[in-house]
């Protein structure tokens, strides 16, 4: 196994259509590069951008914002590092949030909220159209939302408008991502998935089989108290061992050889966790490995 970020990341483990992007399955998520918190700028300026311009100059060509990381932070560090962009870089960002002074987290869940918050994210990031938005919903509704059908409408409005390349969506149900495919032809999805967590198993089967990708979030666990993290699991770490990987890598890797739809966006505000990242392109799994990683956590029937 070869995890020199320099020798493996070139591939960057393949590519899937997202949105006419064809882009690499290894990409890169911004929202550890502002403050604690996603709140203010980074602890290092100057390595938040490097770490952006390293990750391009890699072959990572999908980058995953939003306005609310920060807020403006991300995507201003995005367009100082990498503005003009490559033609085949595809940047995707999330509405359906916003944040207030104190970094809590707000809905923004109308039709003009997604119009207002899509042409915010032009803006700040200089750039007239975007790959693909996800349209991020809350686990429980809530006062003042509108209904999905109107939310997707304005997505699909925005996508007709030429502002965004396709339509995604994120913290989703199945019925939910349902609606989003016959109503908004939806071409992501985004949700809380890994290899200890897997109850969203029935919507990443969904995207399989409809040709949709699938970017998880939270893929290594531990995000909250009480949520287990992938790093500390036997089974992880003896396959780590085994491969001569770090547990993380591990994990993240056998979301590659899981379904070829998975997209990963994984993000860091450090050079050295960059590399280890995009390292993760030369992990090879054997089938006999994948079987024991996909035991640990299997779905019911």
């Amino acid at each position: 196994m070869t995890t020199d970020a320099s020798a493996s990341s070139s591939g960057l483990a393949g590519t899937y259509d997202l949105a006419g992007y064809q882009v690499h399955r290894i990409g890169f998520g911004a929202m550890q590069l502002p403050g604690p918190g996603v709140m203010g700028p980074p602890k290092d300026h100057d390595t938040a951008v490097a770490v952006l311009r390293r990750a391009v100059d890699a072959g990572v060509n999908h980058i995953d914002t939003a306005q609310f990381y920060g807020p403006d932070v991300s995507n201003e560090l995005i367009r100082e590092a990498l503005h003009p962009y490559a033609d085949d870089l595809a940047i995707v960002s999330k509405v359906g949030a916003r944040r207030d002074a104190k970094g809590q987290w707000l809905p923004a869940l109308t039709p003009a909220d997604i119009r207002e918050d899509v042409e915010t994210n032009l803006r700040t990031l200089g750039i007239e159209r975007l790959a693909a938005v996800n349209l991020r919903l809350q686990e429980h509704p809530v006062p003042g939302q509108a209904p999905l059908e109107d939310l997707l409408g304005a997505m699909v409005t925005l996508r007709e408008d030429g502002l965004i390349a396709g339509v995604g969506i994120s913290t989703a149900t199945r019925d939910q991502v349902v609606q989003a495919i016959e109503q908004a032809d939806v071409v992501t999805v985004q949700n809380a998935y890994g290899v200890l967590a897997r109850g969203d198993e029935d919507v990443l089967r969904l995207c399989s089989d409809h040709g949709i990708s699938y970017v998880p979030y939270f893929p290594l666990g531990g995000a909250f108290p009480g949520m287990p993290k992938v790093v500390e699991d036997e089974v992880v770490q003896a396959v780590a061992a085994e491969v001569g990987a770090t547990p993380a890598q591990v994990g993240l890797a056998w979301l590659l050889a899981h379904d070829d739809s998975v997209l990963l966006i994984p993000g860091t505000s450090s050079l050295a966790h960059l590399e280890e990242n995009l390292a993760v392109a030369g992990v090879t799994l054997s089938e006999e490995q994948v079987a024991r990683l996909d035991a640990i956590a299997a779905p019911e029937a």
